[in-house]
């Protein structure tokens, strides 16, 4: 299962930034992200057992946005 938390980690992690420097608001391609990353980072979640769409994630960048997404998606998984 994947948290708020480890999925702000992953995003910091793939930008080079902490955490902390990732507001639920921030808009991601701001703090550098590029749809290549964005693309990997969906990779990742999605081999963890998550079906998750790119057009969707695309909608709207922000940590707030992809929580709301996989938080969905991992309540229709249970």
């Amino acid at each position: 299962m994947l948290t708020r938390e480890r999925l702000r980690a992953d995003i910091a992690a793939i930008i080079h930034t902490d955490p902390e420097e990732i507001g639920g608001e921030d808009d991601l391609i701001d703090l550098g992200l590029d749809s290549l990353r964005a693309m990997n980072l969906l990779v990742r979640w999605s081999e963890a057992g998550l079906q998750l769409d790119f057009g969707e994630f695309a909608e709207r960048l922000t940590l707030d946005a992809w929580w709301a997404i996989v938080d969905r998606q991992q309540r229709q998984a249970r």
